[in-house]
């Protein structure tokens, strides 16, 4: 009696034997028969010294060499600075002065590295936290605490006295030199792919085709991330996608690894529920050893922070624990302080500008300083939002003729030549200067520093997923703001607003007002 053999492929489709697929004719984009595909060496041990294939993968090679280059000579830099800062920077090396070789030994290249090696430990130069997100920085930090407290120890150890000044110059000049090497590294990475689409991972998404054009629009939104999705492989039959337009080719019934060597891929994203059958992820993790097609599984969860979702495994089984947003507490009774604090301050310092302007709207068209219009706020809530008046006083009047000419999909009316708006005006605009007022409004406590805008308040009332943006205080500036202004869709906005709203926190506050200054000096979508 004949055994049968299994081939183990890489289709997400459950195997079949050598007996069936002779009966079975797959059905595929191009529908020509598909030559079999050769057994894999799936499950082969290799060695543990040596991959079995090169990563394909290998834009991260140059650039980790180029930040080790730049780390060092940054830790090179600080040591040399606090060398020319402090006359005592040789106290604790014996006979520094007649021969200073040792000295400038440690300080030039055994420190610098101590450094290289204390990151590198820290996985600060791995690929996966290169170039985007927040880790590649904390790694960072956290290699300067463990290289000041080795020198701490070792200095205590061998009980030499070591000038204080000139140690901690070094350290923390060190870890800013290479903080800020690492910042301008990034700007470099993210202006080559923008630019050129170079330097990222080309993934071929594999899984149902709504599941494949919902990440596909997910990691399309920011060319800076380097994910660049060239072929799409539905697990749902090439049925699925008749008349279906889709930004990139789509296949069906294909094995995955032969497909993303073809398309030029180096990375397999599966989406959502791709895997159908138990045990099909993970036979295609193994399908992937050695191959260097990097595997990365994005489950049906979307616009969730990194810091509220944590993986729990649970007896093998990888469980996504997503936190509830925060939204009470210190951290927010905190930003309420500092909003007032700063609205304070900041309509103080202001004064002499805002006679100014209200000077020139006075003389550019005769009438109020001052717009007040009523806005829904925290909870929905109304209150009236200040600024300065920016269009002729008959603009109401004149709105019923312009209607068509609306140029945004939502709830907000804006066209980029408005007729309604004054020179000075327009000026305001543009330079964003007629939301200053705002301020007040900030300093009551109806609105806060950052936050999704605060709309207006015709009907009273939000429908469906927008009545969330009302969860927390409207903003002077928000995501939505640094994201594109008035350029966005209605959609995108409510999307940018609703991220704001479920994965705020002080430290993005800030990231956000940082961001701001920017989009307000380029003057990006203000009109």
């Amino acid at each position: 009696m004949r055994e049968d053999t299994v081939e183990v492929t890489a289709s997400l489709q459950r195997p079949v034997t050598n007996e069936g697929r002779s009966r079975i004719v797959r059905h595929v984009d191009s529908f020509e028969i598909q030559p079999p595909t050769p057994p894999s060496h799936n499950g082969v041990p290799r060695s543990a010294w040596a991959r079995a294939s090169r990563r394909v993968s290998r834009w991260h090679r140059p650039y980790t060499f180029l930040l080790l280059l730049l780390d060092f000579g940054a830790a090179a830099l600080a040591s040399w600075i606090a060398i020319q800062l402090f006359d005592q920077a040789a106290s604790g090396f014996t006979r520094s002065e007649e021969d200073p070789t040792w000295f400038y030994t440690v300080s030039y290249v055994l420190l610098p590295l101590g450094w290289v090696v204390t990151l590198w430990s820290n996985r600060a130069y791995d690929r996966r936290y290169l170039g985007l997100g927040p880790d590649e920085f904390k790694r960072v930090i956290r290699a300067a605490v463990t290289v000041a407290a080795s020198v701490s120890f070792l200095a205590f150890a061998t009980k030499t006295d070591l000038s204080r000044y000139t140690v901690g110059t070094a350290l923390l000049g060190a870890a800013c030199l290479i903080l800020f090497g690492r910042m301008v590294g990034r700007f470099t990475l993210h202006g080559v792919r923008r630019r050129t689409g170079h330097a990222g991972h080309r993934m071929v998404l594999v899984g149902t085709l709504p599941e494949c054009l919902e990440v596909y629009a997910a990691v399309t939104r920011n060319p800076a991330a380097g994910l660049v999705p060239v072929a799409i492989h539905i697990t749902d039959g090439y049925a699925a996608a008749r008349g279906i337009e889709t930004p990139v080719p789509v296949y069906a019934g294909r094995d995955v690894l032969a497909l993303v060597r073809e398309v030029g891929g180096d990375t397999i994203a599966v989406c959502g529920s791709a895997s159908a059958e138990p045990g099909e992820l993970r036979r295609l993790a193994w399908q992937l050893e050695g191959s260097g097609v990097d595997l990365v599984v994005a489950p049906q969860l979307t616009d969730i922070a990194g810091p509220r979702v944590h993986i729990r495994p649970i007896e093998g089984l990888p469980l996504l624990h997503v936190e509830e947003p925060t939204l009470s507490g210190p951290a927010l009774l905190t930003k309420s302080l500092l909003d007032r604090v700063a609205a304070g301050l900041g309509l103080l310092v202001l004064v002499p500008a805002f006679l100014a302007i209200a000077v020139a709207i006075r003389v550019s068209d005769p009438g109020p300083v001052f717009f007040r219009q009523p806005r829904v706020g925290h909870e929905g809530r109304t209150f009236r939002v200040w600024k300065f008046r920016t269009m002729y006083v008959d603009a109401e009047d004149r709105l019923a003729a312009l209607v068509d000419r609306n140029e945004t999909d939502g709830m907000l009316f804006k066209i980029k030549e408005d007729p309604r708006v004054f020179p000075v005006g327009r000026f305001l605009r543009a330079s964003s200067m007629d939301e200053l007022p705002q301020l007040i409004n900030v300093l009551r406590g109806e609105m806060s520093l950052v936050g999704p805008r605060p709309l207006p308040a015709d009907d009273g009332d939000f429908l469906g997923d927008v009545r969330r943006r009302l969860l927390v205080r409207p903003g002077m500036t928000g995501l939505w703001q640094v994201s594109g202004r008035s350029d966005l869709s209605w959609d995108e906005a409510v999307r940018l607003d609703l991220y704001y709203v479920d994965n705020w926190s002080l430290a993005y506050d800030l990231s956000i007002l940082w961001r701001t200054v920017g989009v307000v000096l380029a003057r990006k979508g203000a009109y």
